[in-house]
Order: C-alpha cells, then sequence, then structure tokens
C-alpha cells in the first residue's frame, strides 16, 4: 500500500496528517474549519484516497496558519506515499460541473510544483472561512506534494459551487495520475528515469 504519516509542529499549528493513494475514500478530518473539513472530505471522497487528518491551530487569530498547514502536511503525506512515483500515470485532468459552476483541473505529478490559479469569488468569505485562503491552501500542497497544478474555474455564481469544484477537480485528476499503468508499473514515466 502506498501511504504515509507525517507530522508537523509549529508555534502557529500542530497537525496529523495520514494518507493511503489505495485507498477506498474514507476519511476523518478535524481542522477547527468547517468549510475546510468539508472540502478535504470531498478530496478524500473523491479520489479515493483515504484521509486521515487532524490540525489544532491558532484559530483565535485566523484561519490562515491552518488553512496552509494543513495542505503543507497533506502535500508532505501525499509525496513520501508517492516514493519515487513508479508506475504512476503521472497526469490527470477533470472538468467538474456543479449546478451552473464549471471547473477545470490539470496536473503533473512533476515533482516540479506549480500553481496556477484561476479562480475568483465574489464573497469575502463562504461560512468563517476567506476565501482567498484557498489559494494558499492549493499553493502548499502544489508546493510540497510536488505536482504542477492547473486550477481555472471556467464560469460560475455560486461561491460554494466554485471551490467544492475546485477540490472535486482535484480529487479526480489525482485520482487518474496516481494509478498504476500496468504496462509500466516499474519505471519511472520520465525519459530522464526520475521525478
Amino acid at each position: 500500500m502506498r501511504s504515509a504519516k507525517v507530522s508537523r509542529s509549529t508555534k502557529e499549528t500542530r497537525i496529523e496528517a495520514e494518507i493511503n493513494l489505495d485507498g477506498t475514500g474514507k476519511y476523518e478530518v478535524s481542522t477547527g474549519i468547517g468549510f475546510l473539513d468539508h472540502m478535504l472530505e470531498q478530496l478524500s471522497r473523491h479520489s479515493l484516497m483515504d484521509i486521515r487528518l487532524k490540525a489544532e491551530g491558532d484559530l483565535h487569530i485566523d484561519f490562515h496558519h491552518t488553512t496552509e498547514d494543513t495542505g503543507l502536511a497533506l502535500g508532505e503525506a501525499f509525496s513520501k506515499a508517492l516514493g519515487e512515483r513508479k508506475g504512476i500515470s503521472r497526469y490527470g485532468h477533470a472538468y467538474i460541473p456543479m449546478d451552473e459552476t464549471l471547473t477545470r483541473v490539470a496536473l503533473d505529478l512533476s515533482n516540479r510544483p506549480y500553481l496556477i490559479w484561476k479562480v475568483q469569488f465574489t464573497k469575502p468569505k463562504l461560512g468563517e472561512m476567506d476565501t482567498e485562503l484557498f489559494k494558499e491552501w492549493f499553493q502548499a500542497f502544489a508546493q510540497v506534494g510536488g505536482l504542477t497544478l492547473h486550477v481555472e474555474n471556467l464560469y460560475g455564481e455560486n461561491n460554494h459551487h466554485i471551490v467544492e469544484s475546485c477540490y472535486k477537480g482535484l480529487a479526480r485528476a489525482l485520482r487518474s495520475a496516481i494509478a498504476i499503468d500496468p504496462r509500466k508499473a516499474d519505471a519511472v514515466p520520465s525519459t530522464k528515469g526520475v521525478l
């Protein structure tokens, strides 16, 4: 099983993250931020990765540190679980419709982190969470997880639908990219021989 567990402890947050790439979409998520929990549950369910994440952070200040650090911790666990990235399909993409919203996510598990984020919100908050923090989460996850990640909301009006389609798009694209290609299960998918 491709799985990993990481701990991250700073003066701002304490996080335990565990991931199983070959799971069934089971999750146990507790960050203290209801909307972020909901998005990470969607990530697990639609990628079929099992995710266990517990975070305690300085929420009395704001949600920034907890949001970013959960992305860093989960990205680190994801990268460790991939190991040398042998046999993976490497690329993934998804178009996710959610009522009036359509979002496109494309990614490469290249180990060359890069984020393109073309997502705009018309409200500053969803629940109690600042909408600007979603980019911070995706940036942190891509950076430490080693993803070239492009997220673009093509159209939409409802801010909840927009961000949820981004997480579901990431989930479905990851599900394709981490799949083992049985024709090359022993090889790294790169002419360089390493990712």
